[in-house]
């Protein structure tokens, strides 16, 4: 079997709330295009605070409720080799863009963009919902399927010309 042509990489401040759940939706999407053996989906925290922990119960819960499995998920950290690696680095929100950019090396941060720049959504950003109520999980799932069309009609139409 070939490797995947495209592998993308969603990345948040820990790794259990946003991130886990772009991974998830994003990671359906590609499925349900009959792409998973084309586009790799994976997710990492630029903090260390949860290696190892399964997405936060909120994020389990609100993604399950649309259909999304978070379960099988678990907090990495990103690592410098995810930068060579990965043909897309999405930051969820500016400050997660400013840590990517300072870990990345110089010639590899042309990858690094804030996954709403797939979105037609005003927002910039995906708010990090872990200090709110359940709302905030519905709210950054609303934003991530919007951005997880937009990046895999970016993808095909860009990376692997196929509709």
């Amino acid at each position: 079997m070939q490797s995947p042509q495209v592998k993308v990489l969603m990345v948040c401040l820990g790794n259990i709330c946003r991130s886990p759940t772009a991974h998830a939706v994003f990671a359906q999407r590609v499925g349900a295009a009959g792409l998973i053996h084309r586009i790799e989906v994976d997710s990492a925290g630029t903090g260390d605070w949860h290696i190892g922990h399964k997405p936060d119960n909120r994020a389990r819960e609100a993604g399950a409720r649309r259909g999304y499995d978070l379960d099988s998920l678990r907090a990495r950290q990103v690592c410098a080799d995810d930068f060579s690696r990965f043909d897309y680095i999405l930051a969820m929100d500016e400050n997660n863009l400013r840590d990517l950019q300072q870990l990345s090396p110089p010639q590899l941060r042309h990858k690094i963009r804030l996954f709403m720049e797939f979105s037609d959504s005003k927002e910039r950003a995906v708010p990090d919902p872990y200090y709110g109520g359940p709302e905030g999980f519905e709210q950054v799932l609303d934003l991530v399927e919007a951005a997880s069309d937009g990046l895999l009609d970016h993808i095909r139409d860009t990376e692997l010309r196929v509709r």
